[in-house]
């Protein structure tokens, strides 16, 4: 993949790297000329989400590398592994630091100053991030069809979007809750309540993180592809006259658009080894024509009566009218 094409294809993360790194300089220049606790807490932030992109690319590049002796199915869990990390990262680092750095400034609260710059920075943020958010949100509307947002994330194999999405949005909620405490500080002469959006900013960033985890842990694990994906399978190999059922189809993502599968069928009785293999041979290359996902294929001949679907039992095999 060439370099422009790789931006492209990663646009997402490109947009929301290059909207963080300039608005954590932002965030710790008003953190330290006004003491402001959420502000520190959203520079925190801002670093931790410009890592998180970076770690998402080098994810995304790993993914991409051919099947070798070491890893015959490929490297496309890379991604899910770096994403997992991810998860991690925003709840030790961010979650962690923004709600320890809160703790500290609610015990031991600083003098007030001059709150416009505060004010500044994190309106240029709001758009910045919103633009990011924006991005994330087409791109995931693009490929989420007729489900809602919600299912559309859990049936997902791609984490890269929905993690920029989730991550923007979180950091949306996380500058208005900054600028609500900065200016409750100085409405209230009370800088304790710096301290306590600073925590607050901390407990959404772990709520994001905790969902993240969940969704990529099951990536990570293994997911099947999508019911069109099985069913299509299922019946381009029920429709060969030599194949008198399919038992069954187990499919795994190995990447988000890479997908294994293996197949049970029941073969005509009549024919040979020798003209079993030919017409194997040619029932895979029409598989992978007609679902490009498809870059491992196993079909295995198996009497039906043999086997049996630990997923559903012997019932879940599809045999010809």
């Amino acid at each position: 993949m060439s370099a422009a094409a790789y931006i492209r294809s990663n646009l997402v993360l490109f947009g929301a790297l290059s909207a963080n790194l300039g608005i954590a300089v932002a965030k710790f220049v008003a953190a330290a000329l006004t003491g402001s606790s959420s502000m520190l807490s959203e520079g925190i932030h801002s670093v931790v989400d410009s890592t998180n992109q970076v770690l998402l690319l080098y994810g995304e590049k790993r993914a991409d590398n051919p099947p070798d002796e070491r890893h015959p199915f490929g490297y496309g869990r890379e991604l899910y592994f770096w994403s997992f990390v991810v998860a991690i990262l925003i709840f030790a680092v961010g979650a962690g630091v923004s709600f320890y750095e809160g703790y500290i400034h609610y015990s031991e609260p600083t003098e007030l100053t001059d709150p416009t710059i505060n004010y500044v920075v994190l309106g240029v943020a709001f758009v910045l991030e919103g633009t990011s958010w924006t991005i994330a949100m087409r791109e995931f509307a693009s490929v989420r069809g007729d489900n809602s947002w919600w299912t559309a994330v859990r049936k997902s194999k791609d984490p890269s979007v929905f993690i920029v999405m989730f991550e923007d949005s979180a950091a949306l909620i996380g500058l208005v809750v900054a600028a609500i405490g900065v200016w409750a500080s100085h409405q209230f002469d009370a800088p304790r309540l710096d301290g306590i959006a600073s925590m607050v900013i901390g407990l959404v960033l772990a709520m994001v993180a905790v969902l993240l985890a969940r969704e990529t842990k099951g990536l990570l694990i293994g997911e099947p592809a999508r019911t069109g994906i099985v069913d299509r399978v299922a019946e381009i190999v029920l429709a060969k006259e030599w194949i008198t059922g399919v038992n069954h189809v187990r499919t795994i993502h190995s990447s988000p658009k890479q997908v294994f599968v293996a197949i049970s069928a029941d073969f005509r009785d009549d024919l040979t080894m020798g003209e079993a293999e030919g017409l194997i041979e040619g029932l895979e290359d029409e598989l992978t024509a007609a679902i490009p996902e498809l870059r491992s294929i196993y079909i295995r001949p198996e009497k039906a009566s043999c086997a049996v679907d630990f997923l559903a039992g012997p019932s879940a095999a599809r045999t010809k009218p």
